[in-house]
């Protein structure tokens, strides 16, 4: 991951994305339909909202979640009580085996910040039983990723070098089937799924960049005061409002499966 993305709580993770990761994941999951049975692989699991998910939806045989953040496992082992899950602190380059291989191989929000996407889906497609589904779902920073969008939109009104969807190129749909496509992978897959944001007011969608863990937060927590008070009312300004005074966005996300030979 990136050195200008502070990941330092699982907590203020979760306050900043979790509510969202946490609804993508339960739909992510109905998206793949990976049999009953199977052990898998959650690559980048941050604070477990992928594990929980499979727990919860896909009947596994086991789930071994794995991320290099280490405050990000602690808080995925202390929020995880199913016997079937278990986490360990490791990334891309020195991913957990597991003997017999797995069946299913994912990773939620996390492929575009892996240095190298290329190695890291070869990494993922080696651990996997033959016939076993490789799979990744990103934000589409560059377009329906709202939340993200106007935060990133606001921030290059003050900054032109700062736009995430320039920064994360691997986060369109061409884009990630190239990638499965050369990867090796057969029957690949890239749909979108759609969910609603919507924020009570301002201060619940501002609130969210506060916390100093994530690419937009780390952002904000670097600015000055007079900075960081320019930023929030130019985006009070741009975000949209529903009749009640709430701020209904869309958060987009790409998801792509494959399976090995």
């Amino acid at each position: 991951m990136n050195t200008r993305d502070t990941w330092a709580s699982g907590s203020r993770y979760e306050d900043f994305m979790g509510r969202w990761s946490r609804q993508l994941a339960s739909r992510f999951v109905a998206w793949l339909q990976v049999p009953s049975g199977v052990h898998w692989l959650d690559v980048g699991c941050g604070t477990g909202a992928m594990t929980s998910a499979i727990c919860a939806h896909a009947s596994p045989a086991s789930v071994t979640g794995c991320d290099p953040a280490e405050p990000f496992i602690e808080y995925a082992r202390a929020h995880s009580a199913d016997a079937r899950a278990s986490f360990v602190v490791a990334g891309v380059g020195s991913l957990p085996r597991r003997s017999g291989g797995y069946g299913s191989i994912t990773s939620l929000l996390a492929l575009n910040f892996f240095p190298d996407a290329d190695a890291a889906l070869r990494e993922m497609r080696s651990h996997a039983v033959p016939g076993g589904i490789v799979s990744a779902c990103v934000w589409d920073y560059r377009g329906k990723m709202e939340l993200l969008r106007y935060f990133w939109d606001a921030a290059a009104a003050m900054d032109a070098s700062l736009d995430e969807g320039s920064r994360f190129p691997i986060c369109r749909p061409d884009a990630l089937t190239e990638l499965f496509l050369t990867g090796g992978l057969r029957g690949v897959r890239c749909e979108a799924i759609d969910l609603p944001t919507t924020f009570a007011s301002f201060d619940d969608y501002w609130g969210a960049f506060l916390g100093g863990t994530g690419p937009g937060p780390t952002y904000v927590a670097s600015l000055d005061a007079g900075h960081r008070a320019e930023l929030a009312r130019t985006l009070e300004a741009a975000l949209p409002r529903g009749a009640d005074g709430t701020i209904p966005l869309t958060a987009r996300a790409w998801a792509i499966r494959g399976t090995t030979v």
